[in-house]
């Protein structure tokens, strides 16, 4: 990292959704990051269920952006994040699998960058971003889910006015971060979307402030996805990304 003094640590899980499992469909969620550049950067992308190949669409997004974002200049943040999208749409026209057009690969994507305590949400459709400000939780910043006109749509960076959709949050100081797949944005937040659901998001944040042992906390956090009752409450896949930033 360009930031010497910032200690910056990752733990991050996916997990099959009930619904998947159901009818034998893999987990379409993916996720990638990287703190061996200029910037911190994770993204995570949410491929459509609906769509054959949404699970390259989402690992296209995830590499190519953690590739070309990590020692992208910060000063032009947006600019780039719009030219890597770019780059991971022309790779899905390029695809062998592409018959008709990139559709087939339609994913979501929330992603973040992170530079010299400066951050910067990347968004677009229905899953969702965090940022902490304090371990109580109660100061913090994100980018909420979007959803189509019915609430069972939502936008992909596959969409011919994926521009449109693009959304951005900026925000200073962050201690904690959390990058998530609509699969669990019903447990993150209240019902409005205002608040979050401290039930959830502060028991994770504390056990993973202090478990230092990155295969512990992934696991731990793996089960904490998969347990009978967050499957009842969502049937769909659920991917978590979370980020310690310390001095």
């Amino acid at each position: 990292m360009k930031n010497k003094r910032l200690k910056i640590r990752t733990v991050a899980a996916s997990v099959q959704g009930s619904m998947h499992k159901h009818i034998g469909l893999p987990c379409q969620d993916y996720y990638a990051y990287s703190a061996q550049g200029k910037n911190y950067i994770a993204v995570v992308s949410d491929g459509a269920g609906s769509a054959k190949f949404g699970k390259i669409g989402a690992r296209t997004v995830c590499e190519t952006l953690v590739d070309l974002l990590k020692n992208a200049p910060f000063s032009k943040a947006e600019e780039k994040i719009r030219l890597a999208i770019s780059v991971a749409r022309k790779k899905l026209e390029r695809h062998r699998l592409n018959k008709k057009d990139i559709n087939a690969f339609a994913a979501t994507l929330v992603g973040v960058l992170y530079n010299n305590r400066k951050g910067l949400f990347f968004h677009i459709g229905d899953g969702a971003a965090i940022a902490l400000h304090n371990p109580e939780g109660t100061d913090f910043t994100a980018s909420r889910p979007e959803n189509g006109i019915y609430s069972c749509e939502t936008y992909f960076y596959t969409q011919s006015d994926w521009e449109q959709n693009l959304r951005f949050h900026k925000f200073d100081n962050a201690q904690n971060l959390f990058l998530m797949s609509d699969g669990l944005t019903n447990f993150s937040f209240s019902n409005d979307f205002n608040q979050l659901e401290k039930g959830f998001i502060q028991p994770i944040n504390n056990f993973l402030r202090q478990e230092k042992n990155r295969a512990k906390a992934a696991k731990a956090l793996e089960n904490t996805l998969n347990t009978p009752k967050a499957q009842n409450l969502n049937t769909d896949d659920k991917t978590l990304l979370w980020v310690g930033i310390e001095e």
